[in-house]
This record gives C-alpha cells, sequence and structure tokens, in this order.
C-alpha cells in the first residue's frame, strides 16, 4: 500500500518526520501542490497517523490497485459534502426558525434520529415559506465546496459516471448537477403550491437506504463491481451507500462516519480524491 498525505499545512520538516517514523528508504513523490505518497508500506503506522492529526495533516494508507482508472461510478452526498451549507438550514434562517431546523439536522447527522422522521419535521417546520426565498437561497448562499468542480472533472476525464444522491430537495439538487455536469441526481421533491412551501416532501423520502439503493441500483445498469465504486459523504445517512462501495471517503465530516469510511479528509477539499487515488 501507499501513504498519501496531502494539506496546505505540509512543510519539508513534516515529510523529513513523517520518512522517519516510517523507516524505509523509498521517497516521497510529489503528486500536488500540496499532497505526497510514499510507496511500499506494509501497513498502516499509529505513530504517523497520530502525528499527521495533530498536524492537520490528512493521511491516509490506500491499497495499491486503488487507482482512478480502476473505478467507474462515483456517487455523492450534496449537503455539506458536495456543498458547503445544509439547504435546509439555510431556508429555515429566511424565516428564522433557523436554530430548530439546525438542531435536527445536526442530530440526524450523528445518527441520534431517524433521517426520514426528522427531514418531516423539519419540513413542516418551513409551511408558508415562499418559493422566492428559496431561490434567494439557491442564489445567495449555495457555494460548490472547494475541489468539487477539479474532482468531477477528474471524474469525467475518467470515465467515471457521477451521481448525486441527496436527502435534500431537487430545488437545489437539480441546480448543483447542472453547475457541476454531474450525470445523475436524486433527490426529495419539496411540495410548492402557487409560490408556498406547504410543508410537506412528495413521494418517499431519499434516506440512507435510498442512497444505498440507488448505488447499487446504477452500479448494475453500468455492469460495474462494488470494488468498482466510489461513496462520498459527511453524515450518518451517507453510511450505508459507503459500505456498498468499494472505498467510502468521509469528508469533513462527523466522528461515526469517519470511524466507519475507508478513507477521510479533513483538512484538504475534494480535489484531494484525486491524490488519493493517483501515483
Amino acid at each position: 500500500m501507499r501513504l498519501v498525505v496531502q494539506g496546505s499545512a505540509i512543510r519539508h520538516p513534516h515529510l523529513v518526520h513523517i520518512h522517519q517514523l516510517c523507516g524505509t528508504s523509498v521517497q516521497f513523490v510529489q503528486i500536488g501542490q500540496h499532497a505526497y505518497y510514499l510507496a511500499n508500506q506494509a501497513q498502516p503506522l499509529p505513530v504517523v497517523q497520530a502525528f499527521c492529526l495533530q498536524q492537520q495533516i490528512d493521511c491516509s494508507y490506500v491499497q495499491d490497485s486503488q487507482l482512478l482508472k480502476k473505478f467507474g461510478l462515483c456517487v455523492m452526498d450534496m449537503d455539506s459534502t458536495l456543498i458547503s451549507i445544509e439547504c435546509i438550514d439555510e431556508i429555515a434562517d429566511m424565516v428564522g426558525i433557523k436554530p430548530q431546523v439546525a438542531a435536527i439536522t445536526e442530530r440526524a447527522m450523528l445518527g441520534e434520529l431517524d433521517f426520514a422522521q426528522s427531514l418531516r419535521e423539519r419540513v413542516a417546520l418551513l409551511k408558508g415559506l415562499k418559493e422566492a426565498d428559496l431561490l434567494r437561497v439557491r442564489n445567495e448562499r449555495l457555494t460548490l465546496n472547494p475541489g468539487a468542480v477539479e474532482w468531477v472533472n477528474c471524474c469525467k476525464k475518467n470515465n467515471i459516471t457521477t451521481l448525486l444522491v441527496s436527502g435534500g430537495f431537487s430545488f437545489f439538487a437539480d441546480s448543483v448537477k447542472a453547475m457541476l455536469g454531474l450525470d445523475y441526481a436524486v433527490s426529495n421533491d419539496l411540495e410548492i403550491i402557487d409560490g408556498i412551501v406547504t410543508g410537506h416532501v412528495l413521494g418517499g423520502i431519499v434516506d440512507a437506504q435510498t442512497k444505498a439503493d440507488e448505488l447499487v441500483k446504477l452500479r448494475h445498469q453500468l455492469g460495474l463491481t462494488s470494488a468498482q465504486t466510489i461513496a462520498i459523504g459527511d453524515g450518518a445517512n451517507d453510511l450505508k451507500m459507503m459500505a456498498d462501495a468499494g472505498i467510502g471517503i468521509a469528508y469533513h465530516a462527523k466522528p461515526i462516519v469517519q470511524a466507519q469510511a475507508t478513507y477521510a479528509l479533513n483538512y484538504v477539499g475534494l480535489d484531494g480524491v484525486i491524490n488519493l487515488l493517483t501515483t
């Protein structure tokens, strides 16, 4: 396996110290502005992982077989993964109830609440909101996370199909799909009648199981194996799809997600995924 270290905090002394900890004659290879890998690592070294954590450097031990050319599908969460906000929290801010909604969101992302139930509770609080307010959130607050464009462009160059699957709303997911040029997007439909939010979600809720099911369904359609899939997310409702993927990447994620992910990125942008899978 190879050791990949990355992050804007990396300096030459860090690399020297990590190299000493690894006790190898193999030298670091630079693969990005702030990204390096060290080949021929027999096993993860806790002392290296602890040092990188202390220095705010992302550290991953990656299997040699895991390279961009080996993958054919990447499934990604939207809120706080592809984009920097939780859309429903920002919508709530428009009507002055962000603290109440954000508290429910946080508990759901931590895995303390059933996602479908929590979503219905939050959407009910939005009853009476104007569609114009949704447009303001989309136009004024929705921003892509660092590295999102670079990662999706990399997927395109490597013929990796992209799917956004979100417990958020199609009102925003469809825009993100268009902004990034994603292949597919699956999300919840917020009911809006005569320009007013009714407080209901149309159809079934896109929850953790739905996310996993959408990954498996598209994987089968593409004729891929589990090992050829990547899933990226940040919340507890992403865990099932990450478990069904060849690799699950926790992006600036909750502790419960980092603990179960294949790799975790805490200090770099989504373009850090490129470095994980490049030699």
